[in-house]
C-alpha cells in the first residue's frame, strides 16, 4: 500500500512539471517570469491566492494547533480572513499601480532606503517560510514513502527550486488553480469518511475536553494575539499577493479575486481545523503536527487519502515557490536593477533571476536547522513580514500624512525589535509580536507627526479611487 501513495504523488508532481514546462515557453522578460505578462483573470487570480496562502502554515501548524486546543485553533486563521477584507480595498489601486514587487511601492510612496528595508525583511521572512515548507515536505515523504525526514526536505527543496526556476509566476499561477481544486476537493471528499470512522460528532465530542469547543479554548488575550496577530499583518503586507494583482489583467479583475479568495480560504481552513480535532480524538499520543498526514495515511480508505495527501503536496508546493519567487524577484528588481545596473538587458535579467532562486533555495534549506516545529517558526516568519513592513505599507494607502521618515523608521524598528525579543527569548511571556507591531506603528505616526507634511505627488497615486485618513 505504501507504494501506492507514493507513486500517485510522484504522477502529480510530474503533471505540474508537464504543465510548467509548457507554460515555461511563454517566458521572455522579466515582466512574464514575475507577473505572468500581467494577463492573469478574476479565476486564475483566485485559485492562485489560495493555493499560496494555504500552505504548511495551516495544514501542518494550524492542524497542529487545532489537535492540541481544538476549534481555539481558528483564531490563527481569523486574523488572515479579516486581513482579506480589507485588501478588497486595496487590490484595485494595487492594480492600478502596475508595480513589480511591495519594495516598489515603498520607494514610490516613501523613498529608495524604505525600497532596501522591504527587501532585507521580505528576503529574511520568506526564505524562513519556504524553509518550513521543505520540512513539511520532508514530512509527507517519511510518512508514505519511509524516506528519512532529512532526505525528504532535500527532495522537496530540489523539486521546489527547479519548478520555479522553470517559468516563475505563469507556470505558478496556473497550476496553482489545479492545486487549489484539488486541494479543496481533497478536504471535502475526506470530512465524511473520517468522521463516520471516528463514530458520529457525538462521539468525537466526548473523547475531548469541553475546552476544545469553546470559543478561547483556555487561551489567555495574549495567547490569542499571539496567533491571530501575525497571520493578519503578514495578509495584509504579503508581497506574493500584492505580485498576483500586480499580473491581474485589470483593475476589475484585481478586486473580484478577493471575493472568491475569502469565501475559499475560509472554508479550506475551516476544514483543516475540523480535520484536525475528528483527528485528534481518533489518533491519541502522534505529534499534532503531523495529524492531518496521519488521517490521510491511516485514517481513509487508500484512493481517498490519495487524493488528501495530492492536496497537502498541491499546497506545499504552492505556497513554497511562490514565496520563493517573491525575495527572489525583490533582489534584482529591487536592489541589482535598482542600484547596480539599471541599463540589464531582459535576457540577462532573466537568468539572473532564476540564479536567485537557487542561491534562495538553497539558503531557505539551510534555516531548516533553526527550527524544529512548523508553527513556531511561521509564528516568527509573519512576525518579522507583518511588523516589518505592513504599517509601513497601510500608511501608503490609507494615511496620507505618512512622510518618508516615517515609513523608514516604521521598517527599521519592526524588524529591529523582532529579532531582539526573540533573541531575548520574548521577555516577561510577552509574544514578539506586541512590542515589535508598538514599535513599527508608533515610529510611523510620531516621526511622519513630527516632520512636514508630504508632497500631494508621493500619496496621490495611492488614493485614486478611495480616500484615506487626513492628517
Amino acid at each position: 500500500m505504501l507504494g501506492i501513495y507514493f507513486w500517485f504523488i510522484l504522477a502529480y508532481l510530474l503533471v505540474l512539471i508537464v504543465v510548467g514546462a509548457y507554460r515555461s515557453r511563454l517566458v521572455h522578460t522579466q515582466e512574464d517570469f514575475v507577473v505572468a505578462g500581467r494577463r492573469l483573470s478574476a479565476k486564475v487570480l483566485v485559485g492562485t491566492l489560495l493555493a499560496t496562502w494555504i500552505g504548511s502554515g495551516s495544514i501542518i501548524g494550524g492542524a497542529g494547533l487545532a489537535y492540541d486546543k481544538g476549534f481555539p485553533a481558528l483564531w490563527f486563521s481569523v486574523g488572515a480572513w479579516l486581513a482579506i477584507i480589507v485588501l478588497y480595498f486595496i487590490a484595485a489601486r494595487a492594480r492600478r499601480l502596475a508595480q513589480f514587487t511591495v519594495p516598489d511601492l515603498l520607494e514610490l510612496r516613501y523613498n529608495k532606503y524604505a525600497r532596501v528595508l522591504g527587501t532585507i525583511v521580505t528576503v529574511v521572512a520568506y526564505t524562513a517560510i519556504v524553509s518550513y515548507q521543505f520540512r513539511a515536505g520532508g514530512k509527507v515523504l517519511n510518512l508514505i514513502a519511509g524516506v528519512p525526514v532529512d532526505l525528504g526536505i532535500i527532495i522537496t527543496a530540489v523539486f521546489v527550486i527547479g519548478y520555479t526556476v522553470l517559468a516563475g509566476m505563469i507556470s505558478v499561477a496556473f497550476t496553482d488553480v489545479v492545486n487549489g481544486v484539488i486541494m479543496i476537493v481533497g478536504l471535502f471528499v475526506a470530512l465524511p469518511f473520517m468522521l463516520s470512522q471516528a463514530g458520529g460528532w457525538e462521539q468525537v465530542a466526548a473523547a475531548l475536553p469541553k475546552e476544545n469547543f469553546s470559543v478561547f479554548g483556555g487561551m489567555s488575550v495574549w495567547e490569542v494575539l499571539k496567533y491571530s496577530l501575525p497571520a493578519m499583518l503578514l495578509m495584509l503586507g504579503e508581497s506574493g499577493m500584492y505580485q498576483r494583482f500586480f499580473s491581474a489583467k485589470d483593475t476589475s479583475a484585481a478586486r473580484r479575486s478577493v471575493v472568491g479568495w475569502i469565501i475559499g480560504t475560509v472554508i479550506v481552513e475551516t476544514l483543516i481545523v475540523v480535520l484536525a480535532i475528528i483527528g485528534s480524538s481518533e489518533f491519541i499520543g502522534i505529534d499534532g503536527e503531523n495529524v492531518i498526514l496521519h488521517t490521510a495515511r491511516y485514517g481513509l480508505p487508500v484512493l481517498v487519502g490519495c487524493l488528501l495527501l495530492s492536496a497537502i503536496v498541491a499546497v506545499i508546493v504552492s505556497t513554497a515557490d511562490s514565496f520563493l519567487l517573491v525575495p527572489a524577484t525583490n533582489i534584482m528588481r529591487d536592489i541589482y536593477q535598482r542600484f547596480i545596473n539599471p541599463n540589464v538587458g531582459q535576457k540577462r535579467l532573466l537568468i539572473y533571476s532564476r540564479l536567485t532562486v537557487v542561491l534562495l533555495g538553497i539558503f531557505a534549506y539551510v534555516q531548516v536547522r533553526f527550527f524544529t516545529k512548523v508553527l513556531e517558526m511561521a509564528l516568527y516568519a509573519y512576525t518579522m513580514y507583518g511588523v516589518g513592513i505592513t504599517p509601513a505599507l497601510m500608511g501608503a494607502f490609507f494615511w496620507k500624512r505618512a512622510t518618508p521618515a516615517g515609513g523608514v523608521c516604521s521598517l527599521a524598528a519592526g524588524m529591529f525589535v523582532t529579532l531582539l525579543w526573540e533573541v531575548a527569548g520574548q521577555p516577561f511571556e510577552l509574544p514578539t509580536v506586541i512590542p515589535a507591531l508598538i514599535a513599527s506603528v508608533l515610529s510611523l505616526v510620531v516621526v511622519s507627526l513630527l516632520g512636514r507634511k508630504p508632497d500631494p505627488e508621493k500619496w496621490q497615486p495611492f488614493f485614486s479611487d478611495a480616500g484615506g485618513v487626513e492628517g
